[in-house]
């Protein structure tokens, strides 16, 4: 496998702009390893965003759950919700951790990471 293959094998976290808002990006399976990555280049403050796509993630660690949850928090505390487009892997960490709730739940088009 090439370098390459393995940064998508282990998943990415990426914040994008857009002409709709921001959209925070996870894809892959999204661990610890991604999650530092993510830290390293955006900081551990949560960014306000109007999309978290989350609809490639394969499996998410707790690292990348919390991420994924500051996330929702902040743009729920500003007034404007963001649209949670989950992954079945991301539908099962959210019902384990037990924080299912009505927020826009699709499903959506996967992002690609940015390099």
């Amino acid at each position: 496998m090439t370098g390459a293959g393995l940064r998508t094998a282990r998943g990415v976290v990426r914040l994008l702009n857009t002409s709709g808002g921001g959209v925070l990006c996870l894809a892959g399976q999204v661990d610890s390893a991604a999650v530092a990555d993510f830290v390293g280049r955006y900081g551990r403050e949560p960014a306000r965003v109007a999309v978290v796509d989350a609809g490639s993630v394969t499996a998410l660690s707790p690292s990348g759950l919390e991420i994924l949850l500051d996330h929702l928090e902040v743009a729920e505390r500003s007034g404007r919700p963001a649209d949670l487009r989950p992954s079945p892997a991301v539908l099962r960490a959210l019902a384990a951790a037990g924080v299912l709730s009505g927020r826009g739940l699709r499903s959506g088009a996967a992002c690609a990471p940015s390099r």
